[in-house]
């Protein structure tokens, strides 16, 4: 049997990838395309491949090569000024309508004193393996690997770090194995310190969402926020207006509580895009405590969110590349 003999008889799943096939002294030579493939899928088509070989007639001493051009992932940055706005549950509701709309996406709690992300994905508990020194992202149930510091530290268990530590800590999260990810939503600490700085540094995202409440003194923060990563040259992709109206869910009154507008007003003012606002409802609040993201239903809370990712999902498709 030849090379040619023995291609002709590997199913479809395997010459679909197949780059080379080589026979010689006794043993096959097969690489294979292994783009796109998380670690356990290029097993896989790695087993596959030799039991296809072997079932073939070929040789038993199968040797098989993985190739895959290394991802080109862009980094995300979810940030708010301020704390108390929402950052967090919007980053991961935003990364599950990523993922529901066919994008690969991981998500990086970088909120190292106060991480919150297990909760909102539902792997509270939960802690990463390792492999060739670098941590292996968390799955949860909605599509989306996440890193936090949640995973790695004891339940309630206080964070008490100076800048280095901590900045050191962030370098493990996002420089984790991601696999196939292509972009990495990292949900911001608030504030403009250490960690800002570090990730600015050493990563620099490709751009920024920007995260307020209507009110002034949200918005005030925000245009820190939107300062600092002007002075280092990354792009605001857009703002985003949280908590924006209130429907009483007993009398069906509406009422803004925290004002409207503000943020959309403040976008238009600084000549930023406003990618969307998501309403203050007790829903979103159930669900996050619940570690169910809106985002993964349907219904309105879950298309504020979808708009909102559907706008990021074009930001980036326009510089690709």
């Amino acid at each position: 049997m030849d090379e040619t003999e023995l291609k002709a008889k590997l199913p479809p799943a395997v010459t679909q990838r197949l780059q080379s096939l080589r026979l010689a002294d006794g043993s096959a030579t097969l690489v294979l395309d292994a783009g796109g493939l998380d670690r356990a899928e290029g097993a896989a088509l790695e087993a596959a491949a030799r039991d296809a070989v072997v079932g073939a007639g070929g040789p038993r001493d199968v040797r098989v090569a993985l190739m895959a051009n290394r991802t080109k992932r862009r980094i995300v940055a979810v940030a708010s000024g301020k704390g108390g706005v929402g950052k967090s549950t919007l980053t991961a509701n935003l990364a599950v309508a990523l993922a529901r709309q066919g994008h690969k996406v991981g998500l990086v709690d970088a909120d190292i004193y106060g991480p919150s992300q297990p909760r909102l994905l539902a792997n509270e508990g939960e802690r990463p393996e390792a492999a060739d020194k670098k941590l292996l992202p968390v799955p949860s149930p909605y599509g989306v690997p996440v890193l936090s510091m949640g995973h790695l530290a004891k339940p309630g268990q206080a964070i008490a770090w100076r800048g280095p530590m901590a900045g050191n800590a962030l370098g493990q999260l996002i420089e984790a194995d991601w696999g196939p990810a292509e972009t990495l939503l990292v949900d911001m600490p608030p504030g403009t310190g250490d960690i800002q700085l570090t990730m600015m540094q050493r990563y620099r995202p490709d751009g920024v969402v920007i995260v307020s409440t209507p009110q002034d003194l949200a918005l005030i923060d925000a245009r820190r926020a939107i300062d600092l990563f002007g002075q280092v040259d990354v792009p605001v992709i857009g703002l985003v207006e949280n908590m924006a109206g209130y429907l009483c869910p007993h009398c069906g009154k509406g009422s803004d509580p925290f004002g409207r507008g503000g943020a959309e007003q403040a976008a238009r003012d600084m000549g930023l895009p406003f990618l969307g606002r998501v309403p203050l409802a007790l829903e979103i609040r159930e669900a996050s405590d619940a570690g169910t993201p809106p985002a993964a239903g349907d219904g309105p809370q879950a298309e504020s969110f979808a708009e909102i990712a559907r706008r990021l999902a074009a930001w980036l498709a326009e510089r690709k590349g």
